[in-house]
């Protein structure tokens, strides 16, 4: 039984961890702050739950921790173009939100025989793009945009952390996720809404750039490995394996949207974005080690996103 705080419980990718953590029984406190793209119907579903309660708070503004044993840190602006536009709200939640959960667990650490983990989710993109291979653990960092720059520098926060007062810390970093419930400014989503609405989707870069997709559910279930397994004090990149262009994602949704072969007309190839990254690639042996690995079917779960989203408008 584990109680743990997970905070941007009503974001995407804290809402699958959220949900698995509750099935499971742990002791489950929410924290959120509701931002744009947090999903309030998350929040109604979590709260049939005994094992759920819930504080609405930006991170930055907890003031202490109730007992838990782990802090899993989902918070984040996570959008790349926004950060581009403007990078200030992706300061305060991504290094300056990190700084407060880490002295939050410091002070914790000070007044008690028990300290909690911080398992912080960072992003493939902290290490930059690689035209082949992939990158393990151990690589060099070289983010190439303000959002995978503000999750660099929240790893860096953590490990110092841990060296200077040791607050132990697990740094997940996974490839892109997807999923039912994924806010629409992704490109899945997006794309699905764009097809709905009878518009085109726009893509940039004529849809070059290479992605590695890994479902919600497979990341969550690598997050409980990782904590079951009991490991302290590392990193840990996760994979799906699953690599294709963001053209011929696009691709596969129009086909499965409305079985059109002619996919071109569907698509806006005018748009570019200043420091794109070419392809995101992770060795993640590491974690397959602890008897993880990655149980969705990309084409499987698109079909059932795709039909999941014909009968729900995604506003």
């Amino acid at each position: 039984m584990k109680v743990v705080y997970i905070t941007g419980c009503l974001g995407f990718m804290g809402s699958y961890v959220t949900r698995t953590c509750l099935k499971k029984g742990w002791y489950v406190k929410g924290v959120d702050k509701m931002t744009y793209s947090s999903n309030p119907e998350f929040l109604e579903e979590f709260e049939r739950y005994p094992n759920f309660s819930f504080i609405k708070s930006d991170i930055n503004d907890l003031k202490f921790l109730y007992e838990c044993d782990y802090v899993i840190n989902t918070a984040a602006e996570t959008h790349v173009g926004n950060s581009i536009t403007n990078s200030d709200e992706f300061i305060t939640s991504n290094i300056n939100g990190v700084h407060n959960l880490l002295e939050l667990t410091k002070n914790y650490r000070q007044e008690t025989s028990k300290t909690p983990v911080l398992l912080h989710f960072s992003t493939d993109e902290v290490y930059g793009d690689i035209t082949s291979g992939a990158y393990n653990e151990g690589n060099l960092l070289r983010p190439g945009n303000p959002y995978s720059a503000t999750k660099a520098a929240a790893d860096m926060l953590i490990l110092a952390w841990n060296k200077t007062y040791g607050v132990p810390y697990i740094i997940v970093r996974p490839t892109n996720n997807y999923g039912i419930g994924q806010y629409v400014e992704k490109l899945i989503p997006k794309a699905i809404k764009y097809l709905k609405l009878g518009r085109k989707i726009p893509l940039h870069d004529w849809g070059r750039p290479i992605r590695n997709w890994l479902h919600a559910q497979d990341t969550a279930d690598a997050v409980m490995t990782i904590i079951e397994s009991g490991v302290q004090n590392e990193i840990y990149n996760i994979s799906g394996s699953f690599e294709q262009t963001n053209l011929e994602t696009c691709q596969k949704i129009v086909k499965l949207y409305n079985g059109d072969e002619n996919v071109e007309k569907y698509l806006d190839f005018t748009f570019s974005r200043k420091g794109q990254d070419v392809r995101y690639a992770l060795d993640d042996s590491k974690i397959k080690s602890l008897g993880w690995k990655p149980k969705s079917s990309f084409e499987k779960e698109l079909r059932d996103i795709i039909e999941h989203y014909k009968n729900k408008f995604i506003w």
